[in-house]
């Protein structure tokens, strides 16, 4: 299944309600599920951006799903990327010319 990091900026509201965030988080796990998607890891982070999760899902479309779900609350701001296995990464590889 597809892996995803997902990078997180806090907005200005998202900060004012910064001690909401475990219960977002749990919501946030409801919600991955519910589209089809798993939320594997998240952790609060120092420097660019407020957090980082890793997250399964079964494709691009429902990862953009699950990621546009979570911009409209207005608590974030996210950056999606997609995750490449090591064997992933040598098949893609192998099938250059």
């Amino acid at each position: 299944m597809p892996m995803y990091m997902v990078l997180v900026n806090l907005t200005d509201q998202g900060m004012r309600n910064v001690k909401e965030m475990p219960a977002r988080i749990d919501a946030w796990r409801k919600g991955v599920k519910a589209a089809g998607g798993e939320l594997q890891s998240v952790f609060m982070s120092m420097g660019r951006y407020d957090t980082i999760s890793i997250i399964q899902a079964q494709s691009d479309e429902i990862m953009a799903k699950i990621a546009l779900s979570l911009n409209m609350i207005g608590n974030v701001n996210t950056e999606t990327l997609r995750l490449f296995t090591e064997e992933e990464t040598r098949k893609v590889i192998q099938g250059m010319s």
